[in-house]
């Protein structure tokens, strides 16, 4: 039994060949990640990131700036940003 019309040419039986294969590997590979990322603890640290104002002294001018930065985000009244 041959396929119909369009459907009969070995590119697109290829094709479809293809695509099929590529989800099942999809599928698999995703499933796996979940599945480990699910048996790790939940108690693991995250990895610490370094920030440049670790390593890089700041100016005067540039330490005043950022407190004047901090200063607004601090709470003032209850609940309401200064």
């Amino acid at each position: 039994m041959s396929l119909p019309g369009q459907f009969s040419d070995p590119r697109v039986i290829t094709l479809f060949g293809l695509l099929a294969v590529s989800t099942v590997v999809w599928l698999t590979l995703s499933l796996r990640a979940r599945a480990a990322a699910r048996r790790e603890p939940a108690g693991t640290p995250l990895e610490r990131v370094w920030h440049p104002q670790e390593s890089v002294e700041l100016t005067p001018a540039e330490e005043h700036a950022f407190g004047q930065v901090v200063s607004r985000l601090t709470l003032g009244q209850p609940g309401r940003l200064r």
